[in-house]
């Protein structure tokens, strides 16, 4: 680690406010066609669980014939902890440490979680009167909520986890990831440290 990496993990680890549990990162099919951008997301992963205990990471994609050729990569991908991929069809909720969504949009996520409650109700097993915010978010794909939501590249949102980041600190870069470092990294979480966090209020 580099000395300014090293001052800006010293800043964090003194600062009193809480370090995010649960960071999710925003890229596209693109940025995986870079060089080493496999690597480089392997990093990201060691560097997010020194302060994280769930990763969330999700691949926009154009092409959606790219998708299973994407999916054979990550879900063989060097990693820390145990990965669960999820492509646009899937509707099992992923629930390992590192959870990776390819081409799966939160309007599709959204939609698929409404479909499978009106299922419930149209067969008997849910009255349309308990369908409340609990029961949509089990419902979803990735149903828990990120503390930090980092976008590389640019500075636009996707619609990735629209409902579960709806209170999430965003936190944008014009860093592309094929430059992106533990310093940019690093710099996210510091952000996210100095921030007041209002969930909505």
């Amino acid at each position: 680690m580099g000395l300014y990496e090293q001052y800006l993990s010293l800043r964090i680890r003194r600062h009193d406010g809480e370090f995010p549990d649960h960071i999710a990162l925003v890229i596209t099919e693109r940025d995986l066609l870079e060089r080493d951008a496999y690597g480089t997301l392997t990093d990201f992963f060691a560097w997010a669980f020194e302060y994280a205990t769930q990763v969330t990471v999700y691949v926009s994609v154009l092409d959606a014939a790219a998708v299973p050729a994407l999916r054979r990569e990550l879900e063989t991908l060097e990693a820390p902890r145990e990965v669960a991929v999820r492509g646009p069809d899937d509707r099992t909720p992923a629930e390992a440490p590192i959870r990776i969504g390819i081409g799966l949009g939160g309007k599709h996520e959204f939609t698929s979680a409404v479909r499978t409650l009106a299922e419930h109700v149209d067969d008997g097993q849910l009255a349309p009167e308990e369908i409340d915010d609990e029961r949509v978010e089990n419902h979803l794909v990735f149903p828990s909520e990120p503390d930090l939501v980092i976008k590389t590249g640019a500075e636009r949102l996707s619609d990735f986890m629209i409902w579960q980041s709806v209170y999430s600190e965003l936190y944008f870069t014009d860093v592309n990831w094929r430059d992106f470092r533990k310093r940019d990294f690093l710099r996210a979480v510091r952000e996210y440290c100095n921030r007041s966090r209002r969930f909505g209020r």
